[in-house]
């Protein structure tokens, strides 16, 4: 399916014009079957991306908006009653949210309140969500897209660290290039769909062909130090757990899936290390001293830092 993949990269490449790293990190998080975390300011392709993601791959597509009086049933579901019945086990009815959806965008997820926020950690988690005591399975496959804006806006409500890592990956879209833009501006198609290349099925098979990558114990080890690092390290005020590292190298694998390879080298994991880990890397302002918070200390950097500090090649 590589000729797919490849169909599927130039596809997304007409609407995010000059993104195309971050195109191919939003794919290998979707081949991962994790959720993806699009921090960034308004207007830079958030849900373009998210939506463009949906056509091609032919899934199931719905938007929340974020905001700070939305409920959690107003995202989950919520039963009805209908008077009119007779019978006491017809009197309910549970009428399905928008989570309820392949792909889901929780537009600006920061500027909910937390009670709101918390309330995808089991969907996310468990790929279901329980109401009144019932439990109701979320469709499959099941992919969470949410856009954060930066937390020195306005109306935002940091996500705590519990929630930040249940996203398998985090990317930042930024500014286009001259180039790109000048060519985002002569376009007059941009409100067009785009053509469906996969279904399910195929997003199945693939995810099933990426969990069957080869990786060697030398990249199981590589893993291992990384994460060993962050703990035994006490720059890192947020040592990566075993969420973490299972995450790294499930990321590895479908990197090496996307390059068409059937094993995983070094260079996959540092190419998905950053995305992965500098949301997790991140502290709460709170916990950073005053030096650490002026001097740029963020995750992305400290990301950096851990890949650059432990040799791929060693024992």
């Amino acid at each position: 399916m590589r000729q797919e993949i490849i169909d599927i990269q130039q596809a997304l490449s007409q609407k995010i014009i000059g993104k195309n790293h971050q195109l191919k990190l939003a794919i290998t998080c979707l081949l991962a079957n994790g959720h993806l975390l699009i921090e960034d300011l308004p207007g830079m392709g958030k849900t373009t991306l998210s939506h463009a993601l949906s056509q091609v791959f032919g899934l199931q597509y719905s938007r929340i908006q974020f905001t700070s009086d939305l409920l959690p049933s107003d995202m989950l579901g919520v039963n009805i009653f209908h008077s009119h019945e007779t019978d006491e086990t017809k009197r309910f009815s549970f009428r399905h949210g928008p989570i309820f959806s392949q792909v889901v965008l929780a537009d600006e997820l920061n500027r909910a309140s937390p009670k709101t926020q918390s309330s995808l950690l089991e969907a996310m988690e468990e790929r279901q969500v329980s109401i009144d005591g019932v439990t109701y399975a979320l469709p499959s496959p099941f992919f969470v897209i949410a856009t954060q804006n930066p937390s020195y806006q306005s109306g935002t409500y940091p996500l705590p660290e519990s929630q930040l890592d249940r996203f398998f990956m985090r990317i930042s879209l930024g500014y286009p290039a001259w180039e790109a833009e000048k060519a985002m501006l002569m376009q007059t198609n941009i409100s067009s769909p785009l053509p469906q290349i996969l279904d399910e099925k195929d997003l199945h098979a693939m995810q099933n062909e990426v969990k069957n990558i080869h990786t060697s114990d030398a990249i199981l080890h590589y893993v291992l130090r990384l994460v060993s690092e962050s703990r035994d390290n006490s720059d890192y005020p947020n040592p990566l757990s075993p969420r973490a590292s299972r995450a790294i190298l499930q990321g590895a694998k479908a990197w090496a899936f996307v390059a068409g390879r059937e094993y995983a080298t070094p260079e996959d994991v540092q190419a998905v290390f950053v995305a992965i880990t500098a949301h997790r890397l991140t502290a709460a302002s709170h916990h950073l001293s005053h030096s650490q918070q002026t001097s740029g200390n963020d995750g992305e950097k400290l990301s950096k830092n851990l890949l650059n500090s432990v040799d791929p090649l060693a024992a």
